[in-house]
């Protein structure tokens, strides 16, 4: 990841933060729609929980860093469902549920929590 994509000023974030948070939301998105497929692997579903984890954690601090707490909350929460250190087992089917709920929240996400530029 470029860390000199996030400006130094008042609150950190610009417009390539955004850029950054728009490309992590739309591979979770990719993968949490493929996940509704049948027939992946185990391997598939852990890479998964990892990619959507990573992309949380990322846009919950930069949620904390603009001072969005309702969005800092979700993430964190999505976060924790998608942890794969203490991961949490679901049935297939509410799996398939909780994919296309966090899918959609991640979509929504990208057209109304934006990172403003100083």
């Amino acid at each position: 990841m470029d860390f000199s994509a996030i400006s130094l000023k008042s609150n950190g974030l610009g417009m390539k933060a955004n850029k950054n948070k728009n490309i992590a939301i739309v591979i979770s998105v990719i993968l949490l729609f493929l996940a509704m497929i049948e027939g992946w692997p185990y391997g598939f579903f852990t890479l998964l929980r990892l990619v959507v984890f990573g992309t949380t954690v990322y846009l919950s601090w930069l949620a904390y860093k603009s001072e969005k707490q309702a969005w800092f909350w979700i993430f964190v929460f999505i976060a924790l469902v998608f942890n794969p250190l203490i991961p949490l087992h679901f049935g297939r089917d509410l799996w398939m549920v909780v994919d296309l709920i966090v899918a959609v929240i991640l979509i929504i996400s990208i057209f109304t929590f934006k990172l403003t530029k100083d």
